[in-house]
């Protein structure tokens, strides 16, 4: 099933692509061949690239050029940015539920400092255990 396509998105043919970064389509075909690209289909099975896939071929496209990196390395390198990326992710949501928990907390906390009758849990479980 192809997956559908969000209309705000811009997409390019591989010939436009080729055309702006001054390379041969083949090389964008090798690239989707080694998986350092993952262009989408249309539905007669034109390679249509995103700006995300835009921006990811600039990357591959600096590391070869530039740096003199082979696809091995480049793929090395792309799994490696994607997992930290992923790790970020996953960090940045224990931070949110982090603060949450904090700020559940301290409300509760809040709540026992303005109750009329203060009891510590430890009076509570003492009572509970008779």
């Amino acid at each position: 099933m192809k997956e559908q396509r969000d209309e705000r998105k811009r997409y390019y043919m591989i010939s436009a692509v080729a055309k702006m970064y001054n390379i041969h389509p083949q090389t964008l075909r090798l690239y989707e061949k080694e998986g350092l690209l993952k262009p989408s289909r249309s539905e007669g099975n034109t390679r249509l690239y995103t700006d995300e896939d835009l921006k990811r071929l600039e990357f591959i496209l600096m590391l070869t050029r530039e740096m003199g990196v082979n696809l091995a390395g480049v793929e090395i390198i792309l799994n490696m940015r994607d997992k930290m990326e992923r790790i970020q992710r996953q960090v940045n949501e224990l931070i949110d539920f982090l603060g949450e928990i904090i700020a559940e907390r301290e409300e509760e906390l809040e709540s026992r400092r303005r109750a009329i009758i203060k009891l510590s849990q430890l009076d509570i479980v003492k009572k509970e255990e008779k």
